[in-house]
């Protein structure tokens, strides 16, 4: 069993397989990249194999796979086939803006993945546009019902912003609703990376606006999720992701890694550490020794609520 310096079961794992993606949304990385890490430099899929090996063998119940757009990286599906085949009740999840879904969608549940978190971040074509700076909204949809129609769970993650799809959250519900999906509302983590002037809204805010159409009630926290779960009148249930806040932080369960070999405590914390040089030379009990290092100095609770800085960290690198 995995446990951090302050008691806490550390079960998930997420892995970020690429930082490139093909989307240029507003609040994570609007304009051209500057500059990729070269793939040579990423570990490739066995190398993350064998560490993520270490990982479920020492009590990881949960692996999601997230980019940037993993679908981005060729042969994903081999690499979920591996984790699958390996434990094959491994809760098995990937995060994706659902652009290259519709092609892949039964490799994927074949291949053994369970669940999808897809963004969604409007249902009008020309407000994704301006959201994603592409015309996304048709394919993104076909992957939706590809995804749907393989069997796969689906989660629809929307970021509400100010001027932008503010007025759709309600039609976004419904969406949700009708197909039986769950959705959550994240606020806008202000980065170095999002378009200069991008305003979101906090999760008052976002309740405000879902009361001008829904009775609801908040629910009480279980589990390590880090939604804060709402329930409607017919029994719905929709969450908020308020990373301004960090009650969620008592039950943290989770580490990151990315492409690149960097092991990460917390997502609002700059502290991590690099497996890449262990697991390059298949040494596999310093890989070990790093990432219970990571685990013995993971915060208590993260850094963004103390000061409401302007974040440095790259959110495509790491997944959110």
């Amino acid at each position: 069993m995995l446990k951090d310096g302050h008691g806490r079961v550390v079960d998930y794992l997420r892995v970020s397989v690429t930082e490139r993606c093909n989307f240029r949304c507003q609040y994570c990385m609007p304009e051209k990249p500057f500059s990729w890490v070269p793939k040579e430099e990423l570990l490739s899929y066995e190398e993350l194999f064998e560490f993520i090996k270490v990982c479920i063998d020492g009590g990881v119940k949960k692996v999601r796979i997230t980019g940037g757009e993993p679908l981005l990286r060729d042969g994903l599906d081999n690499f979920i086939r591996m984790i699958s085949e390996y434990k094959n009740d491994i809760d098995l999840a990937l995060t994706t803006n659902g652009y290259l879904l519709p092609k892949v969608a039964q490799k994927l549940a074949d291949a053994g993945l369970k669940r999808l978190n897809i963004s969604l971040d409007s249902l009008k074509p020309e407000v994704a546009q301006k959201v994603a700076q592409k015309d996304i909204l048709k394919t993104v949809l076909k992957g939706i019902e590809a995804a749907d129609k393989a069997g796969l769970k689906i989660k629809i993650n929307t970021v509400p912003m100010q001027g932008i799809n503010d007025s759709e959250l309600c039609d976004i519900i419904e969406f949700c609703k009708t197909r039986g999906y769950a959705v959550r509302f994240i606020e806008f983590m202000e980065n170095d990376h999002a378009k200069f002037g991008a305003k979101g809204y906090n999760s008052t805010q976002i309740q405000d606006i879902l009361k001008t159409k829904y009775k609801f009630e908040k629910q009480e926290r279980n589990g390590t999720s880090p939604s804060q779960n709402y329930i409607m009148d017919d029994g719905y249930v929709f969450g908020i992701i308020e990373p301004h806040k960090d009650d969620f932080c008592a039950n943290c369960n989770r580490i990151r890694l990315t492409a690149s070999g960097v092991l990460i405590p917390c997502l609002y914390f700059e502290d991590s550490q690099s497996i890449k040089e262990a697991i390059k030379n298949k040494d596999i009990d310093k890989a070990t020794a790093i990432l219970k290092d990571v685990l013995l100095n993971k915060p208590e609770k993260n850094r963004w609520s103390e000061n409401s800085e302007i974040s440095t960290r790259a959110f495509y690198e790491t997944g959110g």
